[in-house]
């Protein structure tokens, strides 16, 4: 069997060595005037790592969930680490897991970033809280700290800022607020891999935080999300919310029985403790992870460089028709995409630069939901606008990205910018 394994190992890394599939670092000339937004960044090492957890026979959660739990909640400073499925299913768990931890009652209040994507909100109104949508700051895109304060009431229980494509929210006011007011602060970090605030990585501030290993993202597992924590008790909640609602199965090898009066030596496996769901991660994911995570700096590293070349020439030349928000020194930055805000002088629609970047190979998206409230699928679920949110709804109708992942090259880059030169000139 190890030798079988041996054997294919080798030629799964001449396969990703030879002309025919180069490693995805490398890409070819001739690609580079298709600048794509997002595209997953692996080779050999994921791929064998992966292979081998199937032909163990490993095909859902087992060990290398546990590993890479252990090692991603390391990274990250923290306690505990729990493996679910998708970024949207981390945020369902971790609200529900504060939810039935402290009693929070249906009505309660969730406050969240206006502009932000969509299932931020969906996991707070599918659970019967109430998400409170709050200004965002231009200059970051993320939730505005004194917008938060303002917009807290008798109701508000938690607050749920998002790090905005991987820009880390202001945490050190967040946390601030939540202490004077009594609050719960889970961090939706799901775009922000390594992203941190002098030197101290987002998603160790929070009482929880939430990751996503979706395909796009800095680090992926295909699909797959984490919930990391500090909290025993959250950790527990979160293990058996993910997996049907089961009682806790950490320390089932020395205590297999479960007794409470109406069982009796009942086998722990088939114990269920409160409502949950089924949305664990397989250890194939986790092995591609485990991978991911150990390239993960260096894969930022080739995020920042991208996002410095085009801000440096964007500003240097249109920072009267552009801004590029996000950019205080002490705030590691990264770069899950690049966002582009049309100024108000700007004459010419997001529309009509967005068609001309197209038409030339650079992948264009909005700002995510751009104003969750007036998304069709909010304007009438349960919900609450503090004030106008004038900002939130700027960016819905001026802010765009594009991508800066490791597969691109400088040439991508440069392409970007001949491409919004041309555009420019043609005004």
């Amino acid at each position: 069997m190890a030798d079988d394994i041996s054997a294919l190992t080798r030629l799964v890394k001449e396969f990703y060595e030879s002309k025919k599939h180069k490693d995805s670092f490398d890409v070819d000339d001739d690609l580079f005037q298709r600048v794509s937004l997002a595209e997953p960044v692996f080779n050999a090492a994921e791929a064998t790592h992966a292979m081998t957890t199937i032909l163990e026979g490993w095909i859902s959660q087992g060990p290398r969930v546990r590993t890479f739990e252990a090692s991603f909640a390391e990274y990250i400073s923290v306690k505990h680490g729990v493996a679910v499925n998708s970024g949207s299913s981390a945020n369902l768990v971790a609200l529900e897991c504060l939810r039935l931890v402290h009693s929070l009652q249906p009505g309660d209040e969730v406050i969240v970033p206006a502009s932000t994507f969509a299932t931020v909100a969906m996991p707070i109104i599918q659970i019967g809280l109430t998400p409170v949508y709050v200004d965002i700051a231009r200059e970051t895109l993320n939730i505005s700290p004194t917008e938060i304060e303002s917009a807290i009431s008798d109701r508000t229980r938690v607050i749920m800022p998002v790090h905005t494509l991987g820009y880390p929210a202001e945490m050190n006011e967040i946390m601030s607020i939540a202490q004077r007011h009594h609050l719960l602060v889970l961090e939706d970090c799901c775009e922000s891999h390594g992203s941190a605030i002098d030197g101290r990585k987002v998603g160790s501030y929070g009482d929880l935080a939430t990751f996503s290993f979706f395909v796009a993202h800095n680090m992926t597992t295909g699909e797959g999300g984490m919930i990391v924590t500090s909290n025993e008790d959250y950790a527990r909640m979160c293990r058996s919310l993910r997996e049907f609602g089961r009682c806790d199965q950490e320390d089932i090898a020395e205590s297999r029985y479960f007794n409470d009066g109406i069982l009796e030596d009942y086998d722990k496996r088939y114990v269920f403790t409160q409502i949950g769901y089924n949305v664990r991660m397989t250890d194939i994911c986790a092995a591609f992870g485990i991978e991911q995570l150990r390239k993960l700096p260096a894969l930022n590293a080739q995020r920042q460089d991208h996002a410095r070349y085009l801000r440096q020439h964007i500003l240097s030349n249109w920072s009267d028709l552009f801004e590029c928000p996000g950019s205080a020194s002490d705030y590691e930055h990264t770069y899950y995409t690049f966002p582009i805000l049309l100024r108000e002088q700007a004459a010419f629609s997001r529309r009509e630069f967005t068609e001309h970047l197209e038409q030339h190979g650079v992948e264009t998206r909005p700002l995510f939901g751009g104003c969750l409230p007036d998304q069709p699928a909010f304007r009438s679920a349960p919900g609450r606008s503090h004030g106008k949110l004038p900002t939130s709804r700027y960016i819905r109708d001026r802010a765009l990205f594009v991508g800066v992942h490791p597969g691109l090259t400088r040439q991508h880059m440069e392409h970007v910018i001949n491409t919004i030169t041309n555009f420019v000139k043609g005004i």
